[in-house]
């Protein structure tokens, strides 16, 4: 794993930049969390409960596809958590450890993902280098490089693209998906207000 700044010679990586200092003012606030928080707290939390809501299907319905999506339920399910652990073992130098998905139940990958909550936090709070060139090595000996913010925003596109195929193919068994958009995650929380109408 490598992590560098972007330079004026293709392929050159350099030490990444400073992390903002603590107590970094944001328009005359102190910032005590991270911009981001939210946006993967409700990534972490959507998953878990889509994962729930397929504890509830038998084998044959874990085995649906539609046209146009990724694969199966479980199968999916086990690209999402497996790619999520992915991107976090590139984004933290291999600190998070990757998982084999393949033949993990339900359970194995709501424990995974739970997992990935607490290391996303840890992660962001150290406010990392959105500019900072992180390189992936593969087993296979091919690699990519990208930005830290690619990489995170890579994360929570994915999740975003494979829930909504689940909750198609949940659609399409006659099953009601879970509500899991991000004014979910903040209503859950008592974070979202609503003032009714006065006329």
């Amino acid at each position: 794993m490598t992590i560098g700044k972007q330079s004026g010679t293709p392929g050159e990586t350099q030490p990444p930049m400073p992390l903002a200092p603590p107590g970094a003012e944001w328009y005359g606030r102190a910032m005590t969390t991270s911009l981001m928080k939210d946006a993967f707290g409700h990534h972490v939390w959507a998953t878990v409960v889509l994962i729930d809501a397929c504890a509830t299907l038998t084998p044959e319905q874990l085995a649906t596809s539609v046209p146009g999506t990724y694969g199966t339920i479980i199968d999916t399910l086990r690209h999402t958590v497996g790619a999520d652990c992915s991107y976090l073992f590139a984004l933290t130098g291999g600190r998070i450890a990757t998982i084999q998905e393949a033949g993990m139940d339900l359970a194995g990958l709501r424990a995974a993902m739970v997992a990935n909550g607490p290391a996303w936090d840890a992660l962001l709070v150290t406010d990392p280098d959105p500019e900072a060139i992180v390189v992936r090595h593969r087993d296979d000996g091919s690699e990519s490089g990208a930005p830290a913010g690619i990489r995170l925003a890579q994360a929570l596109h994915h999740g975003t693209d494979h829930r909504s195929q689940i909750c198609t193919a949940l659609t399409s068994l006659g099953i009601e998906p879970p509500s899991i958009d991000v004014w979910d995650f903040a209503w859950k929380d008592g974070r979202l207000t609503e003032t009714a109408p006065t006329a």
